[in-house]
């Protein structure tokens, strides 16, 4: 039953966008959505900074991986970021790419909070609904047009000034209330499918609705760029209503993860005041929640008081014992301090539970650098690199390693591309070439002078300009 609710309602999103648009205009190509959402990416990434943070942009994917698993197959790999913003909004661009606003997050208060909305940003992807639209637009040039979708998805405000003809044509790539109804439709037999209850999606819009009522500076950039939101609440509760029979409440889902990336969300990437008084005052009612002493901890060490956050984080650690996160950020402050033998205690704890964890791998590798463990921190962050490639400070520090053992060449070799993902051509290139001078191995030597070719024609490009 459920199989077939899901592929009818795919059958559908698909029939209606097939039969809203002509034939030879029924929109962009798989190729050519691709290739906008790299460039509406880029002009994000110019705006916006992405928190890196992988115990929440982790949790995030994880959720999120969770409804995509049970779609057909789709033409692109789904990604998703989350941005540091208090602003309420998250969009989904065409490609796949899905971003959430770290404002929303922390307003929300449960993960079928936050599975509502990813599940509504999904079905958006699915139904193609802004590449559909592209056509009407008639923008010859892609970056013109990337712009102009920065606009629909971000609203006016978020996408900066826009001319008065850039506002109106980023107004037709604008989510309708068709669109809307369509992507709650799709997001909640999603949800149903995945194993959320699916009330989610209409406690998080309303929570997303209460935000308008602060005053017109407050209201939240979702609900411009995605409209409708007293229509779309009632007809969710109609439809939950009405299927409260199929739809199962949510079951089996431990809150942790979710408070626990909520906390790192609100006291590392908000407001250090309104962090620092919800979490002491949280503190002083809740002295028994583990949470309350992560926050307070998290929001002290960032503030510089890293003695009374470790005695917070140890207060946590109390009722959360084998907690890898709360271990982590207790090693990594006595590492800070200075105080190894603590840290090394600390931080092996922390990853002889979580292995995949970077934050922990990280500093238990400087620790180890720092107490003369040198060929172990090399071992670890061989590893880690393998694992997470694009960990620019882990890649750094095998560098630093590497000095200190007499491994110039490997030490030169990783600080190269270190430089090079920094892009940092000519720092790259230096490091490269020396790594090329010593370096004996076949393999890595091919490595390096394929990537001392490409970093050359990219000088040789922006002299030119």
């Amino acid at each position: 039953m459920i199989q077939f609710r899901k592929f009818l309602t795919i059958f559908l999103c698909l029939a209606i966008v097939s039969f809203s648009f002509p034939r030879d205009t029924v929109g962009m190509t798989i190729k050519q959505e691709k290739e906008l959402s790299e460039q509406v990416i880029a002009l994000i990434l110019k705006k916006y900074t992405l928190i890196e943070d992988p115990a929440v942009v982790g949790y995030v994917r994880t959720v999120a991986k969770r409804i995509v698993s049970i779609l057909p197959p789709q033409p692109y790999d789904f990604q998703f970021y989350v941005i540091q913003d208090d602003e309420y909004n998250a969009f989904a661009t065409p490609g796949g790419y899905i971003f959430f606003n770290s404002g929303m997050i922390s307003a929300f208060e449960s993960e079928e909070e936050l599975a509502g909305v990813l599940a509504h940003e999904i079905a958006h992807v699915v139904c193609r609904h802004i590449s559909q639209k592209v056509d009407r637009a008639k923008i010859a040039s892609m970056a013109a047009l990337a712009g102009i979708a920065v606009g629909a998805l971000l609203g006016v405000g978020g996408a900066g000034a826009l001319a008065a003809s850039a506002i109106g044509q980023s107004a037709m790539l604008a989510y309708s209330r068709e669109d809307e109804s369509q992507a709650d439709q799709l997001g909640l037999t999603y949800l149903a499918d995945s194993g959320y209850g699916g009330r989610g999606l209409m406690t998080g819009l309303e929570k997303i609705r209460s935000r308008q009522w602060f005053g017109s500076d407050d209201f939240p950039t979702y609900l411009s760029t995605h409209p409708a939101s007293e229509d779309r609440i009632a007809h969710i509760d109609t439809w939950l209503q009405a299927n409260k029979d199929t739809v199962k409440q949510t079951i089996n889902i431990d809150p942790q993860p979710f408070r626990m990336a909520r906390t790192r969300l609100i006291s590392l990437y908000g407001d250090e005041t309104i962090a620092k008084q919800k979490y002491q005052s949280a503190v002083q009612q809740s002295p028994d929640d583990p949470m309350a002493h992560y926050g307070y901890a998290l929001i002290l060490a960032k503030t510089g008081d890293r003695s009374t956050a470790i005695e917070h984080l140890k207060k946590a650690l109390v009722k959360r014992a084998f907690d890898p996160y709360i271990l982590t950020d207790i090693g990594r402050l006595y590492y800070l301090q200075g105080l190894h033998q603590e840290a090394l205690d600390s931080l092996e704890g922390a990853v002889s539970i979580a292995p995949d964890y970077p934050e922990g791998v990280f500093y238990l590798s400087k620790t180890y650098m720092e107490m003369g463990k040198l060929e172990k921190a090399v071992t670890l962050l061989k590893d880690m690199i393998d694992r997470a490639p694009n960990h620019d400070l882990a890649r750094y520090a095998l560098a630093e390693a590497y000095g200190k053992l007499g491994e110039t060449g490997q030490a030169h070799y990783h600080l190269g591309l270190y430089y090079s993902s920094k892009k940092d051509a000519k720092n790259a290139l230096f490091h490269l070439k020396r790594a090329s001078q010593t370096i004996k191995d076949p393999e890595q030597s091919k490595k390096i002078e394929e990537k001392i070719k490409i970093l050359e024609k990219k000088v040789s490009d922006n002299q030119k300009r």
